[in-house]
């Protein structure tokens, strides 16, 4: 990116926020905390009023830049959002989505338009289920609860029986794995942080009462804390031919799927798990397809649990139901 460029895109990125720091600048576009302050610089000599304030960051004051042409790459990027936000978001973010996108289209160039709609129809998301809209939906009034600070009285579904409990909580962030958006927040009835899934939200409602940000951890904090408590995992090797690889796609990452190398004619995948057993049950479903090269322990439970099915349906089917 050459200095004009980048120029231009700092003055954007100050428009996105009310401050932002020098570090922000560096680590985005890969410069040096110097070359930020000259760029700064040279945006005030421009007659940018930027305001700054030592230890906090840098202010735009009382100015708006003109909405800046979008390029080919950038549309394109956004499409691509359009595509996942389809599969990974309620209603409530659909359609506020789309909305935007329609508004983006409106000021393209007729060429970027064009290459926009001929692209649309040849991209598509498969093996994220749709994430389902239980009830009302919810991630709209979750998001603007954890911006406010505001109590949230929800009605749940728990996993366990399936009956719906009722909650208050204050939310601290919206996580997104294993195929579901989780709220994670501190319940008052339980005082504790938990998580909660948004598919199984039966209600979600903003209680009107706030709460105190400072009380709480802060998502990264209780992510971190989380990874602390989870010291006991440990990595799993396994060697998948390919075929059966491209059928685990979707569900390996609900069993702490981290990376993959091809060899030969295998796919050889490493996973992070705490819990061996449920990993070890899933890869059971395919059968000679998969080795497990490490660690041994795994190798022989999976013993176990082969030999634990093959004494379940050694028995007759009438004295299952005994």
């Amino acid at each position: 990116m050459n200095r004009i460029d980048r120029l231009t895109a700092i003055l954007i990125h100050l428009q996105t926020k009310r401050v932002v720091k020098a570090q922000e600048l560096a680590d985005r576009f890969e410069i040096s905390l110097r070359t930020v302050y000259r760029d700064v610089r040279a945006l005030e000599e421009a007659g940018v009023p930027i305001g700054a304030e030592a230890g906090i960051g840098y202010f735009l004051e009382d100015y708006h830049l003109p909405p800046v042409m979008l390029s080919n790459a950038e549309a394109s990027a956004l499409l691509f959002g359009a595509k996942l936000i389809e599969k990974m978001a309620d209603q409530s973010l659909r359609e506020p989505f789309a909305s935007a996108l329609f508004k983006i289209r409106s000021v393209l160039k007729r060429a970027d338009k064009e290459h926009l709609a001929d692209l649309e129809a040849q991209i598509a998301v498969s093996g994220y289920r749709q994430v389902s809209d239980f009830a009302n939906p919810v991630l709209n009034t979750i998001q603007g609860a954890l911006v406010q600070q505001r109590v949230l009285y929800m009605g749940y579904r728990a996993g366990y029986n399936d009956e719906t409990v009722e909650r208050e909580v204050e939310p601290v962030g919206l996580v997104y794995y294993g195929g579901n958006w989780h709220l994670i927040a501190w319940c008052r009835l339980r005082q504790d942080y938990r998580d909660f899934r948004t598919d199984r939200m039966a209600q979600v409602a903003e209680t009107g009462r706030t709460f105190s940000r400072q009380d709480r951890l802060s998502l990264q904090a209780y992510l971190q804390q989380l990874r602390e408590r989870q010291s006991d995992l440990q990595e799993v090797v396994v060697l998948f031919d390919r075929k059966l690889a491209q059928m685990s796609q979707q569900q390996r990452y609900s069993f702490g799927y981290v990376s993959e190398e091809l060899v030969g004619e295998h796919v050889r995948m490493r996973f992070i798990t705490q819990y061996m057993e449920g990993l070890g049950r899933w890869l059971l479903m395919y059968g000679n397809g998969i080795t497990i090269e490490s660690p041994e322990p795994l190798r022989f439970a999976m013993r176990t649990y082969v030999e634990e099915l093959q004494s379940h349906y050694l028995q007759p089917a009438e004295s299952l139901l005994t």
